[in-house]
């Protein structure tokens, strides 16, 4: 039975010249089952034949994959031109690969990607971008060069009483579940000789009282959390809030906030990085989450 199915008979009911394999499926049938790989998958699939290059390429397979304000998002990525306006129209794989590389806005002071498994968008907020107290001020606050970080500076906090860390934004987020996060370093962080040096000199009163941490959305979604912060030396990622995207059309404002502003003690030593927005359920570091 296997024999005969993997072989051409002629009229006589004797062997043909060739014996098939996976080249000779139907590119539709082929592309019928890339609808349910992952685009890591389909691109591995696409080395086997041909016949599955092309089905990797068609653009209802990348369709499916792409966020449904995919149009929206790739003019952001092109400075606010449309994809249309191109002279060479791009396939919807492209504009996949295209979108999966990190994309500036504002400046380059924030950054937007598709996570390359999913489809899901990413969202990155430098420390530039937030409003932070008491930030022009050298006494207390310094921006410091790092390659830890996607936007190469952080913000270093020496010592303060009042510490608080405010941002918003206003995006077309694709509708689905979402998590926000703050992405901090205790301890000032430098190289020397090409080693990574940690200085814990400033690093106190994290532990005295907990961080707070707050979001809301222009829907009305509010999420807060509280945590003491410990783990010097190791950037973390603290959890702020999840919050609900039900319209991929409509813009979302969200509004996010860290803040320790009991003044019975001093706190200092901490590296602010970014605002870090993910989809629900995907992580690249470790998370802390409320610990009360």
């Amino acid at each position: 039975m296997g024999a005969g199915a993997s072989s051409i008979t002629g009229p006589d009911g004797e062997t043909g010249g060739h014996e098939t394999g996976l080249g000779d499926l139907p590119e539709s049938c082929v592309a019928a089952v890339l609808l349910h790989l992952d685009p890591p998958e389909i691109c591995r699939a696409a080395r086997l034949s041909r016949t599955f290059r092309g089905a990797a390429s068609a653009d209802f397979v990348w369709k499916a994959k792409l966020p449904e304000n995919y149009v929206h998002l790739m003019e952001l990525a092109c400075g606010g031109k449309s994809p249309s306006s191109r002279k060479r129209r791009l396939f919807l794989k492209e504009i996949y690969a295209r979108l999966c590389r990190p994309n500036p806005l504002d400046g380059g002071t924030m950054e937007f990607w598709l996570e390359k498994n999913r489809g899901g968008v990413c969202m990155s907020i430098s420390s530039k971008a937030l409003l932070i107290t008491g930030i022009d001020d050298r006494r207390y606050w310094n921006y410091i060069s790092t390659d830890e970080s996607r936007f190469h500076t952080v913000a270093y906090l020496q010592q303060t009483w009042w510490f608080e860390v405010d941002g918003e934004i206003d995006f077309c987020f694709p509708a689905g579940a979402y998590s926000l996060f703050f992405r901090l370093h205790l301890g000032r962080i430098s190289k020397r000789l090409g080693r990574r040096i940690c200085s814990f000199e400033h690093v106190h009163g994290w532990d005295t009282k907990p961080v707070h941490f707050q979001l809301s959305t222009s829907e009305g979604q509010i999420a807060t959390s509280h945590r003491y912060l410990d783990e010097p030396g190791r950037w973390i990622l603290c959890h702020a809030g999840d919050f609900v995207v039900e319209n991929s059309n409509v813009s979302t404002k969200l509004e996010f906030s860290m803040t320790q502003i009991d003044c019975t003690h001093t706190k200092g030593g901490i590296c602010v990085d970014s605002v870090l927005i993910y989809p629900k359920g995907f992580m690249q570091e470790k998370v802390f989450t409320s610990s009360l």
